[in-house]
Order: structure tokens, then sequence, then C-alpha cells
């Protein structure tokens, strides 16, 4: 967080600055400091309330929040043988900081909260002499350290200051509130930083040789939840272990997934769909088209695909007119009669009207119903096997083996 001697400017709040005082604000006048390279301002034994706007107060609250490691830095030159409020961050009659000089009793005074219940700390110096000081008080979780002309002045265990702050609370300088606690002399540089070992940022030359509280907090903190960790992977190996001398006595197979149905190694199924048996083998599905047996039908039946089912059956056939007709096939006499069970049955049905001239109407075999020339009868559900394909005739549809493949008992909708 610090580069050089400079300081992240999210990790501190300049409290002069931030409360935009200037020489017109009552009962402060700004007046030459230790150094020009800030501002400072005299303030005076009248009434005044130089307090913190909303918005600081709020930057302050967040700041502040839920943080273990903070210090308060200034530079000042008390009236002698005065007592005042340098700082104090407060709600109502409770105090969260306070930071106080008494010169009537040569004491700096730290007020905080804890539990609920205010506590003091007493520093026996004069503060109070009229010349000038740097002070800084830095908190590290029950850890405190007050540092004066960057001189290592006490160090003190206390109960930890509470720092998630109300949002009531509001921040006053030079005064303890509307009435109590005027300061009176010169301050500059007050700023409130929240890193470890913040007084190295008003006194450089001192050396950070030891970690703080917060910090040896963390390491107990990071040692237990590595404990922890180390307890809950023990126990995850464990049981790891009980698993692979388990598994050990296991057979391994690679499975096969089709449409969200997981087959073994070895199985069998059928896809109707393709009228296929298919079989996992070593993680890979193989398919075959189902051998249908040879149909032998009698003299009055022929072989014909029915709904549902893969392989052709036998029907009975029609003759009409010395002209035979198989299961579902139609002829038109003076009606339409379609074969059924043997018999020539009469079709009522109406035949849709086209859109060709009748010169380019065409009668499909074995239909009843024109149609346009060029018709697609496969686009009808031809039905052909995976090894063969449709073909579109002027008056039918018809089944081909593709390239490499011949047909089964002479039925080209069946190929291998």
């Amino acid at each position: 967080t610090a580069v050089g001697f400079g300081m992240d400017p999210d990790l501190q709040i300049d409290i002069i600055t931030e409360l935009d005082l200037v020489n017109t604000t009552l009962g402060v006048t700004q007046v030459s400091g230790l150094h020009n390279a800030s501002k400072a301002f005299l303030f005076q034994d009248i009434e005044r309330e130089i307090h913190a706007a909303p918005h600081v107060s709020e930057k302050l609250i967040q700041l502040f929040r839920n943080k273990s490691e903070f210090t308060f830095l200034a530079t000042l030159q008390q009236k002698a043988s005065t007592s005042g409020v340098i700082l104090s961050i407060r709600e109502l009659e409770h105090s969260y900081f306070e930071l106080e000089s008494s010169g009537l009793r040569d004491e700096i005074r730290y007020h905080y909260r804890f539990n609920g219940k205010s506590r003091t700390e007493v520093f026996p110096y004069r503060l109070a002499d009229g010349q000038w000081h740097k002070i800084a008080v830095s908190l590290s979780a029950s850890h405190l350290l007050l540092h004066v002309d960057c001189n290592r002045i006490y160090e003190r265990i206390i109960d930890p200051p509470e720092t998630n702050l109300t949002p009531e609370s509001n921040l006053w300088l030079g005064q303890r509130n509307r009435k109590h606690g005027f300061f009176k002399g010169v301050i500059q540089d007050v700023k409130v930083i929240f890193i470890p070992n913040g007084y190295i940022t008003q006194c450089p030359n001192l050396n950070r040789t030891c970690p703080t509280c917060s910090d040896f907090l963390s390491l107990v903190q990071g040692i237990m939840d590595l404990q922890e960790l180390l307890a809950k992977m023990t126990a995850k190996l464990n049981y790891a272990e009980t698993r692979l001398s388990q598994l050990e006595d296991c057979h391994c197979e690679k499975t096969c997934q089709v449409n969200g149905l997981i087959y073994r190694d070895k199985d069998s199924w059928v896809e109707d769909d393709h009228c296929r048996n298919c079989t996992c083998k070593s993680g890979v599905v193989e398919c075959r088209r189902m051998s249908c047996p040879p149909l032998d039908c009698p003299p009055d039946a022929l072989p014909v695909h029915v709904e549902s089912q893969c392989c052709k059956i036998c029907k009975a056939k029609c003759i009409y007119g010395g002209k035979v007709l198989a299961e579902g096939q139609r002829v038109l006499t003076k009606s339409c009669r379609e074969c059924r069970n043997g018999v020539l049955v009469k079709v009522t049905e109406t035949c849709p009207p086209l859109n060709c001239s009748e010169k380019d109407h065409v009668l499909p075999e074995n239909q009843c119903c024109s149609v346009c020339r060029g018709h697609n009868f496969c686009a009808e559900g031809h039905r052909c096997g995976e090894n063969s394909e449709c073909k579109n005739w002027n008056t039918k549809a018809t089944c081909e083996c593709k390239n490499g493949y011949l047909s089964v008992q002479g039925d080209s909708a069946y190929c291998e």
C-alpha cells in the first residue's frame, strides 16, 4: 500500500481537506504551520462548530468498518496549560475515538468504546507547552502505540476498540461537541490512515521491525484455517482410498449413450424407427438392419408393408380384369375400389383439385386420383430401407439400392 513515503489515497482521510476549512470559517484562522506543505489553522477560544458534512462522515464510517488497524496523526501547537479535544468521532454522548490533551494535568487521554461501554486510557505527557509536536496514535486490534515527535512514548494492551461506527456518527475537529472540549492552538496535518504501523508515514525514518497484533492474529487464523482444511482433506483422502480399494475389484467397461439412455457393454436393443438391431461394443454403437425371413406367401397372397412393422407380411391379393392387386392398392372402374383382405372394396373419396392443365394429368399406378406430371411420390412416405433410396417415376415411386449395395431377396427396399 505504501510507495516510498506515499500513501494509497483510498486508505486515508485528510481531515482538514475534507472539512474544507478556509480563513472565513467561524472560530478558525489560517496561519503559518510547522511547514508550508499543507494548511494550518489557529483554533480560537470562541464558540465554533467544526464538524464533518454528512458525505465526509459516511466516507469515514466506510473506512472504519471492520478495520482492526488504523492510525491517527496530527501536527499541533497547543497553548500552554490549556485543555482541549484534538479530534472526536462520536454519536451523541458516545465516543468511538477521541483524543484529548489536558494541560492542567499534563495528560493525553484516549477515549473509546468496548462492548458498548466507554473506556479511557490516560498517558502522562505534557503536550500543551506552546511548542510544535507531532502526535501519532496507532491501534492494531488490542495493541496501542503512542508516538510523540517520532519517539515511542507508550505501548499498551487495551480492550479492542469498536470500529463499526453507527450511521449517526460524526467527526469533530478541535472540540468534543458544540459546547465542550474546545482546543486552543494551531492544528496541521490531521489524518486517519488504515494501514499497519501508520506512524511511519509521519516518521519515515522509524523502522517496522515486528508484526502488528493484527498481523499476528491473521497468521494464527490462517494456521487454524489450514489445520481445518488439512483435516477435511485427510477425511476425503481416507474415503477415496476406501473407494479405490473397492473399485480395484470391479470390472471397468465403456458404456454407450443413445437418446438419453445409457447401455452397458454388449447390451442390445432395437431401433424401431430404422428397423435396426443395435449393440454397444466397448463404448461404440454398432447397428445392423433387421434381417427379415424370406416370405413364402401362398398363391392367393402377396408380401406387403404394414404400418409399425419392419418386415413385410403376407396379405391376401385381389384380381380384377386379369390385373393382380396387393393389399392397399386401388383400381379405377366406374368407381374407385381398394384391395382389402382379398376383396375389392368401394372407396368413397373425393379427389383434390389439380393445379395443372388436363394434358399434364397422370394417373399413378394402383391409384384412383390423378396427379400433375412431375408429382413427388416419395414425399408421400414411400418406405425404403436405410441402404436404399426412393426414386420418383412418372406414375409411381420405387426403392433403389445405393451404390455398393445389392437387393435382398429381389426387394430393393432391403439392400446389403
